[in-house]
């Protein structure tokens, strides 16, 4: 007792208390202590996208400036700017403007983790504070495709893939040949924030693809224009085509000469190209060189079907040309010997002579069925009046008439006696 005594007159012990803080750290103390009520009535802000690596322009602005403070926080709630002082050491954030209506910050080289909310405050009474939001945009960072084989052969179903890489958000890949689009199936897988989706296609191929490019393009709001492509090989059999060199237009008639000339494509080329003929020798008087065939002096034993054949590694096609040898003194409308090729089957030239020869055929068909239909109708009239009832001109009545109709000719024979 004695001890508080002595303490309590002698006073209490003097509190020792801390240096008065610098006003600037007042000021930043109380904005970190201010509660967000909401969209503020008089603070104006906007959402902003930005691609991954750009600059990023925030503006915090005041509808009805009174002079208020205002300052710009980030997602954790650090000062970025008070006024246009910057407490923040990140030197990324640079002043644009400062007035007492707006205060505009940019941020560049934006990454990912500077996304997210950034806070507007405005030291009114009461406070007034506003959010906007950054959000990173991250293109794909490589595209491929890969195929499954470098060179196809037609007729092949052959797989496309192609892969857009570390992306965000997950983009959307499509298929094009030539300017034809085609359907891809896609898959997305995510790896933290980032996408990577594979599209598969599923193409076959013709003749007619080779040498065609596939394109796999991207749609994504951080890029514009974004596509790879790969061109198509595919090996395809040979394409065989027989003409006429001589004579051009005319007919092929017997003691004149006949050249025909064979064409081959394919991929690869064709390197083995021969004549033959089909279901007989070929006559001894033909002369072949190379793609050619010759025939000086045509003679009617050289009617038939003359084949070009080709071949290459993936097949062998030919195209036919059917011969019609006329005579001398032949003038009728010109043969078209047409040559076309198919797959293994013949080709066959239409040849006038022989339509002609068919219906004449047919002609005289028609005309003995009628000789014979004529002469069929003759004999059944004669039988119908040999068969007619002889005793009806004798009878008195109807009902004899008929009596003596069904009676017959034996009943008209047994008259005959009677008279006699």
């Amino acid at each position: 007792m004695a001890g508080r005594a002595q303490r309590s007159a002698a006073g209490p012990a003097p509190a020792i208390l801390p240096p008065p803080p610098p006003p600037l750290l007042l000021l930043l103390l109380a904005a970190a202590a201010v509660i967000r009520t909401g969209d503020g009535q008089n603070l104006v802000t906007e959402d902003v996208t930005v691609v991954e690596g750009d600059v990023a322009t925030i503006s915090c602005r005041v509808k009805n400036s009174d002079d208020s403070v205002i300052q710009l926080l980030n997602p954790n709630r650090q000062t970025i700017y008070f006024r246009d002082f910057r407490p923040l050491k990140d030197s990324r954030f640079q002043l644009v403007n400062f007035s007492n209506s707006e205060l505009r910050v940019s941020l560049t080289n934006v990454s990912i983790s500077d996304e997210g909310r950034y806070f507007c405050q405005l030291y009114t009474d009461p406070p007034q504070e506003i959010y906007t939001t950054i959000t990173v945009l991250v293109p794909p960072r490589n595209l491929v495709i890969d195929i499954q084989k470098e060179i196809a052969v037609e007729g092949e179903e052959i797989e496309l893939n192609c892969t857009a890489m570390a992306s965000r958000p997950a983009t959307t890949i499509r298929w094009f040949k030539g300017n034809k689009e085609l359907t891809g199936k896609s898959e997305v897988e995510q790896w933290s924030d980032m996408y990577t989706v594979t599209s598969q296609l599923l193409l076959k191929v013709g003749r007619e693809d080779d040498g065609v490019p596939v394109i796999c393009l991207v749609d994504h709001p951080a890029v514009k224009d974004l596509q790879t492509q790969r061109y198509l090989e595919v090996m395809y059999k040979p394409q065989v085509r027989v003409s006429q060199n001589y004579p051009v237009q005319g007919l092929t008639r017997e003691g004149e000469p006949l050249e025909l000339s064979c064409a081959a494509f394919g991929k690869p080329q064709p390197t083995d190209m021969r004549w033959l003929r089909v279901d007989d020798e070929m006559p001894q008087h033909v002369v072949v060189s190379g793609s050619n065939l010759l025939i000086s002096n045509l003679n009617k034993t050289d009617n038939g079907t003359y084949r070009c054949e080709a071949s290459n590694a993936v097949g062998k096609s030919h195209a036919d040309y059917m011969l019609f040898v006329y005579d001398t003194t032949a003038t009728t409308e010109p043969a078209v010997h047409d040559s076309r090729a198919g797959e293994e089957g013949a080709i066959r030239s239409v040849d006038h002579a022989v339509v002609g020869g068919v219906v004449a055929v047919v002609v005289f068909a028609m005309l003995c069925l009628l000789i014979i239909l004529g002469r069929y109708f003759a004999r059944h009239k004669g039988t119908y009046f040999t068969h007619e009832a002889k005793g009806a001109d004798d009878a008195a009545d109807a009902d004899t008439a008929i009596i003596n109709a069904e009676g017959g000719q034996n009943n008209s024979e047994e008259k005959k006696e009677y008279f006699i």
